[in-house]
């Protein structure tokens, strides 16, 4: 089953209380929370003030969309329990997390082995409380493509590492049907857009002959996960409402 919803930062001007009655009214039934304006990591009291908002509206907390970048936070003042008890507060099952901040491409073999040795180490943690590490699939990172994301995680080793997936601006429809059966062992949950081109963004209904694939390929995939619409034309809420019923009609609610 895939369950539509929307990443919190697709509105970072707006207040969780104004995300959640959007998402709430448009008939979405999920929210991943980010790390960096709505639920700030190391912020419990925040986190407890979200999950319960959005359990309140009817709605589920999908994610926690932090910030973490495996090999380089820890370093940067950015320490992984923070994440992971802000995590558990918020009652998420996974938490998104970046594989680092260079491409694979220009990544060399130490920083191969700094990023992959932080990822088993938090993937560890996180599996203590039973809470899974998600991979977000993107440019400038080690998971920056799925032959790259799928080599990451066999070198890690650990179950608990998953992965998201979302198209690459101006990729064929074929090459992501092929990422999404690549990565389908391990894909939680996906990120929902139309970028026609770089930077500009459409709506997601004129993007409907290649997400009616993409969910079509995902739908066969055993288990649930979930669809969450980021990023809309001119941040607009009149736009997510739009792409809302789109994404609804495509996923079959």
């Amino acid at each position: 089953m895939i369950s539509p919803g929307l990443v919190s930062i697709t509105f970072r001007k707006l207040s969780p209380q104004e995300i959640v009655s959007l998402v709430s009214g448009a008939g979405l039934s999920c929210i991943e929370w980010g790390g960096d304006i709505h639920v700030p990591h190391g912020d419990s009291a925040r986190a407890l003030e979200v999950r319960r908002l959005t359990q309140d509206h009817g709605l589920r907390v999908s994610a926690y969309g932090s910030y973490y970048r495996a090999g380089e936070s820890e370093a940067a003042g950015l320490s992984f329990d923070s994440v992971l008890e802000t995590a558990q507060t918020l009652g998420a099952p996974t938490i998104r997390v970046w594989a680092g901040k260079h491409g694979s491409a220009e990544a060399d073999e130490t920083y191969r082995r700094e990023v992959t040795d932080d990822l088993r180490r938090i993937t560890g943690l996180a599996a203590v409380s039973g809470i899974t590490v998600s991979l977000e699939f993107h440019a400038n990172t080690l998971a920056d493509n799925a032959p790259e994301t799928l080599a990451l995680w066999s070198n890690v080793g650990h179950p608990n590492l998953k992965t998201y997936w979302q198209p690459r601006v101006e990729q064929s429809v074929e090459t992501g049907l092929g990422e999404i059966e690549a990565l389908a062992p391990q894909l939680t949950h996906v990120h929902v857009f139309y970028w026609p081109r770089s930077s500009e963004r459409g709506p997601l209904a004129e993007g409907r002959d290649a997400w009616k694939r993409y969910f079509e390929a995902i739908s066969r995939i055993p288990g649930d996960r979930d669809a969450m619409l980021e990023f809309v034309r001119d941040d607009a809420p009149e736009a997510f409402l739009q792409d809302a019923e789109a994404l609804k009609s495509l996923v079959g609610c």
